[in-house]
């Protein structure tokens, strides 16, 4: 049984060192229902757990023959013997089974079974669609800043050697602070040049929506208008001796109607009898997806009203802190994270959402610093450490004056001091090489 489903175990594994870019809501999509839908398609094509698809009973035509007629023409069963007080009196002893008139009854074809492992298969890879659509936009922006950063915590040991353990990167002091300039640029780059970003995750995230709205309504097509009230019918019917709603649309015992000519060259009707074991998988595999379909409704729906909260709340400081906090907990500095959401659009805000998923509360602390040093509160000086944060410093019994301790600063703000410094005294500005530039004056 485990070989038969280690096609999909890679789906399941857990990865300490995979990056996040979305929500529990979006893997829920792409991930559980992806698989949920894989290994009901393996349970359905594999013989091994049901046997024979369908064995049909038959006096003079081989077995061999009816059988795959059977299974690849609709079978049926007759309405006017689905109903419990026949089974009950002993008239019939399965529903939809019993002396039919071709011209006056009236029938119920069942043909979906020859098509329920493409089906489950098709929709597999459209519940995949909309993720691998938003990795193609999101174009691996995040893993390219992030990665090999999840185990900081045991950089202060490593000063200028990374450390490599089996899949695990620590990366050294050194390499710590070149990632943070790196990510701090980028985002900055960012706030100037690309603006879609966070509308495409929401494209994305209202596409896995209407996806699953279309799956449910496909289902229902699928299996005759017999899905929507499913799994309903189930909880109030299943658990009685009584005919139910599984027996109505997935029916174990069917009829056939197989024709051909005798020796004397007339047309001979052989009225079969079908057993379809196919069916005791195929109701619990659809009675399964009916609670699944209704409880990933809900979360979706959850999910894009938490979406629009962020739509409309991003520029509120408490709100932005509790989000990140929701992404990863961890205490950050208040008026350096007002900086920065007062220059973020909602694009640029769910960027820094996922770069605090993916980070330590020790680096997230450092580029939110680095990026409120970019936006003080005086448009004029676009490179001037904020000024709140020096009044706080200074209020505190720090260093007089604007600037916090330059031995305090890493290799990207001290420069910039020191180049304000020297055009406020007049001296020829200092040119410091930042990454093998230098400062204009």
């Amino acid at each position: 049984m485990l070989g038969t489903f280690s096609s999909v175990k890679q789906y399941l594994k857990f990865d300490i060192t995979r990056v996040v870019i979305d929500n529990i809501v979006f893997k829920l999509h792409y991930r559980w229902t992806f698989v949920l839908l894989l290994v009901a398609t393996l349970l359905i094509t594999s013989r091994q757990y049901i046997g024979e698809h369908i064995q049909c009973i038959s006096d003079n035509v081989v077995a061999p023959v009816i059988n795959t007629f059977c299974f690849f023409t609709p079978t049926f069963t007759v309405v006017r013997h689905m109903n419990n007080s026949a089974l009950d009196s002993g008239s019939i002893f399965q529903p939809g089974i019993g002396p039919y008139n071709r011209n006056e009854d009236k029938i119920k074809r069942h043909a979906y079974y020859q098509w329920v492992p493409f089906v489950l298969f098709a929709q597999a890879l459209c519940f995949y669609a909309p993720h691998a659509l938003w990795k193609y936009w999101e174009g691996g922006r995040i893993k390219a800043l992030v990665y090999g950063l999840r185990m900081v915590g045991l950089t202060k040991y490593l000063k200028s050697d990374s450390l490599r353990i089996g899949k695990l990167n620590i990366p050294s002091m050194t390499e710590v602070e070149d990632r943070v300039i790196n990510i701090r640029r980028t985002m900055i780059d960012r706030m100037r040049l690309n603006q879609s970003w966070g509308a495409h995750l929401v494209a994305t995230e209202i596409l896995n929506l209407l996806n699953l709205c279309c799956q449910i309504y496909w289902t229902n097509r699928f299996l005759g208008r017999q899905f929507l009230t499913l799994g309903i019918k189930v909880l109030n019917e299943r658990w009685v001796d009584k005919m139910d709603a599984l027996d109505v649309v997935f029916p174990k015992v069917t009829k056939c109607t197989f024709f051909k000519y005798g020796a004397a060259g007339s047309l001979q009707e052989h009225d079969t009898l079908c057993v379809m074991a196919l069916n005791i998988m195929n109701e619990k595999i659809y009675t399964i997806l009916w609670f699944w379909f209704s409880f990933l409704l809900i979360v979706t729906l959850l999910g894009l009203f938490w979406r629009l909260l962020t739509l409309f709340f991003y520029k509120n400081v408490t709100f932005t802190r509790l989000s990140l906090y929701w992404a990863k907990p961890g205490k950050m500095d208040e008026s350096d994270l007002k900086a920065v959401i007062e220059k973020c659009n909602f694009s640029n805000w769910m960027f820094l959402f996922f770069l605090r998923t993916n980070l330590s509360e020790f680096l997230f602390q450092k580029v939110i610093y680095h990026l409120a040093s970019e936006f003080p509160n005086d448009p004029a000086h676009d490179n001037d450490i904020n000024d709140n944060m020096a009044h706080e410093r200074e209020a505190a019994g720090g260093t007089s004056g604007k600037y916090p301790p330059l031995g305090g600063l890493d290799a990207v703000d001290a420069p910039l001091l020191h180049h304000r410094a020297a055009v406020a005294t007049g001296a020829p500005p200092i040119r410091v090489p930042l990454d093998g530039a230098t400062l204009p004056v």
